[in-house]
């Protein structure tokens, strides 16, 4: 299986000192997934390479994804947003068995009395008893659609309570490292505004607010 270069070690662990917020605010053109994939299990937070699948109402190709499936893999599957579920408990439980990091899926799952309580994170845009058939075959790896926006294979997905983000794997330690230092300015405001400061003694609200009414180009940004 192919994968770009990419520093997986520092990647796993700056993503674990940021939240998907912080990306979105450190990089503006960041790849946000549509909100409607929603986590149906326990734990919505993973991070790891994408495995991409195109299937159409139809699981097959989730099934030979998971065959290649490599642990710490985030296996992406662009369903067409269809209702048709194209994963359920088993595959859950292969994924799990394999050390997958989670399941993203732009179409239906189902076995919600398992998924709900289940440890690996499992996103869907629906949820539906009816699986799809097995009977085409598909090619695991190509360029898919998810969420609305493209996902190559070896892309860094990301995803915890907000949603998910997905990352280009040359840009994601730039990036994340970008995140952390949004996180950090977060935490001096927090702290500034416990101790009775404002907003105002922490972003540079009057000097924004000035420039916008001026029609000059402006950022809110921090000042501390």
């Amino acid at each position: 299986m192919e994968r770009p270069p990419a520093d997986l070690a520092t990647i796993r662990r700056l993503a674990a000192e940021v939240d998907t917020t912080a990306l979105c605010d450190a990089a503006a053109d960041i790849r946000v997934v549509s909100p409607a994939l929603r986590c149906r299990s326990a734990d919505p937070v993973l991070c790891g390479p994408a495995l991409t699948v195109r299937c159409r109402d139809d699981f097959f190709g989730v099934v030979q994804a998971m065959e290649r499936a490599e642990a710490g893999d985030v296996l992406v599957v662009d369903g067409g947003g269809r209702e048709t579920a194209l994963a359920g408990e088993l595959i859950a439980r292969a994924a799990m068995a394999r050390g997958l990091a989670g399941i993203i899926v732009d179409g239906g799952y189902r076995d919600l009395r398992f998924i709900a309580t289940c440890r690996l994170p499992v996103y869907s845009r629906h949820v539906s008893p009816k699986a799809g058939t097995t009977t085409r075959l598909a090619t695991p790896g190509e360029t898919i659609s998810c969420g609305g926006v493209p996902v190559h294979q070896g892309d860094i997905v990301i995803a915890d309570h907000d949603g998910i983000v997905v990352l280009d794997p040359d840009r994601a330690v730039a990036q994340l490292t970008a995140a952390a230092e949004v996180m950090a300015a977060e935490t001096r405001v927090v702290e500034r505004l416990a101790a009775g400061a404002t907003l105002g003694d922490c972003l540079n609200v009057t000097a924004h607010a000035d420039r916008l009414a001026r029609g000059e180009p402006s950022r809110l940004r921090f000042t501390i």
